[in-house]
């Protein structure tokens, strides 16, 4: 049974300030390769395109706001792209949070051995504390998809929290049938379809069981889910934003602004410019969201951002949201009035 809306966030302390984060999966255009089963390899050319080009876009439209973001990097990535980890580093150097989205990006991730998993874990780890001068202290699974075995390896690297919980029916039910399509095409993607108890996970932040992922326990790390709408779910990420119409778009983000907490993921290819970028023609035909205009969508993301601070959010990254739950658990009870933390608005 999914969790009531009302219920995952009844039990917040009234201190909790109205929060929002915003996040950005730095996935490499050779991930869209993958989960459309294109042939061979994508283009040399596109090989650096979401940290060098799709990035600084994300930069510039979080400095016109005044937003410090979350960025899920690949590990891979910042070792073997000396551009992009001199931007990644700029930007940690002016607050933003660099966190841990595996070193390889496999899709497959919790199905690789136990030990092809901590080292992924790890290698991340290790690139990205180096680029930002700080260790990660968050993670996402590629894909969404974490296990009780990866929670466990994050509790003992002292992990704050992990953002890999998108308990969206919607979605879950759209990969199907489109990775169903695939093979009645003799094509087999290159993602998986996770487990179904994601469904039923809480869509404000818990602490996941030791068992359970996506559900309630005492371990020592927080969960933080991505944004859905309440009752049917639906996801607020940035696919959804760029590409509904803009009515559309202003009654979904309306939909989550009832709750104290607001994850609003990203990808680095939403501000991808389908042709000024040399996106080959095949990926552009699969993939719906680079069929549409570099402007519209970065003024969709504008406009939902500026939708979301109007409303009474203060914009943190996910680290800081992690710590101040944490505070907020370890205070006595009847401290609940304390200050909130400051923000960027």
């Amino acid at each position: 049974m999914l969790m009531s809306p009302r219920r995952d966030f009844a039990s917040f302390p009234a201190s909790f300030p109205r929060v929002a984060s915003v996040s950005v999966d730095l996935d490499s255009v050779d991930c869209y390769w993958r989960i459309h089963a294109l042939p061979g390899q994508p283009p040399e050319s596109l090989r650096a395109t979401i940290l060098r080009r799709c990035l600084p876009r994300f930069a510039e439209l979080f400095a016109g706001l005044g937003i410090r973001s979350t960025l899920f990097v690949v590990g891979r990535d910042v070792l073997e792209d000396a551009e992009g980890r001199g931007l990644l580093a700029s930007l940690a150097g002016a607050g933003h949070e660099l966190a841990n989205h595996s070193h390889s990006h496999h899709y497959d991730f919790v199905r690789r051995p136990a030990g092809t998993i901590v080292s992924e874990i790890e290698h991340a780890h290790a690139a990205i504390g180096d680029c930002a001068g700080r260790a990660p202290v968050g993670f996402r699974a590629p894909g969404y998809e974490t296990t009780a075995a990866v929670m466990a390896r994050l509790c003992e690297r002292g992990y704050r929290y992990d953002s890999s919980a998108f308990p969206s029916v919607p979605y879950y039910a759209a990969k199907a049938v489109a990775m169903a399509a695939m093979r009645l095409r003799g094509r087999t993607s290159g993602s998986i379809l996770g487990s179904p108890r994601a469904l039923a996970a809480p869509s404000m932040p818990y602490r996941p069981a030791s068992d359970d992922p996506y559900a309630r326990g005492d371990l020592p790390i927080w969960e933080l889910p991505m944004a859905v709408t309440p009752v049917l779910r639906l996801p607020v990420i940035g696919t959804s934003v760029v590409m509904a119409p803009a009515w559309a778009r202003r009654r979904l983000v309306a939909a989550v602004l009832d709750a104290p907490f607001v994850n609003l993921e990203l990808h680095g290819i939403d501000l991808a410019d389908a042709a000024g970028d040399g996106f080959p023609g095949e990926l552009v035909a699969r993939q719906p969201d680079l069929r549409h205009g570099l402007a519209a969508k970065r003024a969709a993301l504008e406009a939902t951002l500026l939708q979301i601070r109007a409303a009474g959010f203060a914009f943190q990254p996910l680290g800081e949201v992690a710590t101040e739950l944490e505070r907020l658990a370890r205070a006595p009870v009847g401290l609940t009035d304390a200050p909130a933390p400051g923000g960027t608005g």
